[in-house]
């Protein structure tokens, strides 16, 4: 018998163990030699050393999509354990998975040619009526700017003085 720590890295945990921790109840009745033990982002596991390194791998694999798709349920579980590639969301013009999994995408042709030229460009300027999804583009290119640690914070200003409508902006640093 050993005993392993399993820290959860840039997760949420929340959304790991499942509401009501039903996530991780799933994958204790998967692995029954194991005693699984989880608190706040540590998975404390005990058991036999074969059991545990195939419970390692499959937790690695369950944090990476979960990782990925900042969601986590039941058929995705089953199939990383059994060995299965989980079905794919598809990922094609995706900017970024909301906190509750939803993607993210380009709604219109112009809002994809923003996040086209976003990745050829280092400053876009983007012009249109009220409506046409430019900030929601411009934050949604933001955040998963800021997921992936290719910047460190998000700037959001907007001027000290009215001119009549409440205008802001935001900058990426």
């Amino acid at each position: 018998m050993i005993e392993k720590h399993i820290v959860l890295e840039d997760i949420d945990p929340v959304i790991f163990y499942g509401i009501n921790n039903s996530n991780i109840q799933m994958i204790k009745a998967l692995y029954p030699k194991l005693r699984i033990v989880a608190r706040g982002n540590i998975i404390k596991v005990l058991g036999d050393e074969e059991e545990m390194c195939a419970f390692e791998e499959s937790i690695t694999a369950l944090e990476k999509y979960c990782a990925e798709y900042n969601s986590l349920n039941e058929e995705v579980i089953l199939d990383i354990i059994k060995g299965k590639s989980p079905k794919i969301e598809k990922k094609g013009d995706t900017i970024v998975f909301s906190v509750t999994g939803k993607p993210i995408t380009p709604r219109s042709v112009n809002q994809q040619k923003l996040v086209q030229e976003y990745e050829k460009n280092d400053m876009i300027f983007a012009v249109g009526p009220a409506g046409s999804g430019k900030t929601y583009t411009a934050i949604a290119l933001a955040v998963r700017s800021l997921k992936n640690k290719e910047k460190k914070k998000i700037i959001l200003s907007r001027p000290a003085v009215e001119a009549g409508e409440k205008l802001g902006s935001y900058l990426v640093i």
